[in-house]
C-alpha cells in the first residue's frame, strides 16, 4: 500500500504518543511510559474499566489514543478518518512539528496495528477525507486546505487526478480565497466540494474532475452558507440530498443535487462533517461532542460532551484531556461493525474508538 509495511476552523508536546488499542486494558495503558514502545496486551471485549458514553442501543466504550502509531510519526491535528472494505482505518493529519515522518495518511488494520503511511504532499494542509468504491476498486478523495487542492488517489496513494483553483467558475473571477475542506460524491459520480475555509461556495465537478457549476456562497439566508465545512450525500429519504455542515451558521442545510435549498436542521453547535450507517447520521461537532441523529434528524445521543469551552485545552498534552470526553471532534466514521472512530482538532492529534457495546 504505497509506502506500506491543516488547517484551522472557520473562525480562525512533544514526546512519543502512546496508543491505546482494543487489546490493551487500562492498567497496561497507564503503565506504559510516554517514551516506551507500545506493547499490545489482551483485554476482555467489554472491559468495565473503560469509560462509557451513550445509553440503550447506543452505548459505547471509549478507547482514546487508539492505534499503534510508529515512533517516527507524530500526529498533527487529526482531521479526517474513514474505513475501507477490508476494515482498514485511514487517518488524515497535518503532521506535528516534531515528527520525523511527513506522511499525512496513516493506515491501521481493524485491531489497531499499523499497516502503512504516505501522503507527504499534503503536509500542513491535510483535511477532508472521503472513500468511495467505484466498480471493483476503492478510491480516496482528499482535501488540502493549505495548497487549495482536491486529489483523488488509490488506496496506495497513487494520484488519479487533482483539482485546483476553480478558475472556470464565474464566482471566482475576482480571485476570492479558495480553501476546500470536504467533499461528497453523488450517485452519478459528480463531485461536490465545499470551499469551507475560502469563499463558502460549493463547486461541482464531473467524475473526471472537470468543473461543472457553482452554487451557495456566503450568507445566512436559505441557499447561502457560511463555512460549508462538511458535505455528504444523504440517501435516507425518497431522493438523495446533499447535507452541508453550515458551521459558522450553526446548522445543517440540505440541498437537492441541482444546488437548490431544501431545508435547515437546527440543534447543532459547530458541525464538521458526516457519516451515515443504517439510517443513523453521525456528526462530529467541534464544540466537544459527537451527535447521532435518527432518520428524522432528531437527536438520539450527544456523545462525550465536555460541557465546557475547549479553549486552550486543545493545545495541552494528552494526559490533560478528561477521560471519556471529547475536546474538538473534527472527523468521524462508523466502521462495518457499528463502532465509531473519531479524530480531533487538537495539537497532538487524537484518534478515539467508540466500541459499540449494546
Amino acid at each position: 500500500m504505497g509506502k506500506v509495511d491543516n488547517a484551522s476552523p472557520c473562525p480562525t508536546e512533544t514526546g512519543r504518543p502512546v496508543r491505546y488499542t482494543d487489546r490493551m486494558n487500562r492498567r497496561q495503558f497507564l503503565g506504559t511510559g510516554l517514551g516506551a514502545p507500545l506493547i499490545l496486551g489482551a483485554a476482555s471485549k467489554s472491559d468495565s474499566r473503560l469509560p462509557t458514553v451513550g445509553s440503550g442501543a447506543f452505548r459505547y466504550e471509549v478507547i482514546h489514543d487508539w492505534g499503534e502509531l510508529p515512533s517516527n510519526i507524530q500526529y498533527g491535528n487529526t482531521h479526517g478518518v474513514c474505513e475501507d472494505s477490508h476494515g482498514r482505518i485511514y487517518v488524515h493529519h497535518t503532521v506535528h512539528s516534531t515528527s520525523e515522518s511527513a506522511d499525512t495518511i496513516v493506515v491501521f488494520d481493524r485491531k489497531g496495528k499499523f499497516v502503512g503511511s504516505w501522503g507527504k504532499q499534503f503536509k500542513g494542509g491535510a483535511h477532508g477525507l472521503h472513500i468511495r468504491k467505484e466498480g471493483r476498486d476503492e478510491f480516496l478523495y482528499l482535501c488540502d486546505t493549505a495548497k487549495g487542492l482536491v486529489t483523488k488517489t488509490t488506496l496506495k496513494g497513487e494520484e488519479v487526478f487533482t483539482i485546483g483553483y476553480p478558475t472556470e467558475s464565474p464566482a471566482y473571477a475576482a480571485k476570492p480565497k479558495w480553501s476546500p475542506t470536504n467533499l461528497a460524491v453523488a450517485p452519478n459520480g459528480e463531485i461536490y466540494v465545499g470551499d469551507g475555509y475560502g469563499s463558502s461556495f460549493i463547486n461541482v465537478y464531473s467524475p473526471q474532475g472537470k468543473f461543472l457549476r457553482t452554487f451557495a456562497g456566503k450568507g445566512k439566508e436559505a441557499g447561502k452558507v457560511d463555512c460549508p465545512h462538511g458535505i455528504a450525500l444523504d440517501a435516507r429519504g425518497p431522493e438523495p440530498l446533499l447535507v452541508v455542515a453550515d458551521r459558522a451558521n450553526k446548522r445543517l442545510q440540505y440541498f437537492n443535487l441541482a444546488g437548490e435549498h431544501v431545508k435547515f436542521v437546527e440543534g447543532v453547535k459547530a458541525p464538521c462533517h458526516f457519516h451515515e450507517r443504517k439510517g443513523i447520521l453521525l456528526i462530529p461537532d467541534l464544540s466537544s461532542r459527537v451527535t447521532l441523529l435518527d432518520k428524522s434528524n432528531k437527536v438520539i445521543e450527544h456523545l462525550g460532551d465536555l460541557d465546557a469551552p475547549y479553549g486552550d485545552l486543545r493545545k495541552k498534552p494528552r494526559d490533560q484531556f478528561p477521560a471519556g470526553k471529547f475536546i474538538c471532534p473534527h472527523g468521524a466514521c462508523f466502521d462495518s461493525d457499528g463502532n465509531i472512530f473519531v479524530v480531533e482538532w487538537v495539537e497532538v492529534g487524537r484518534v478515539t474508538k467508540l466500541r459499540h457495546v449494546s
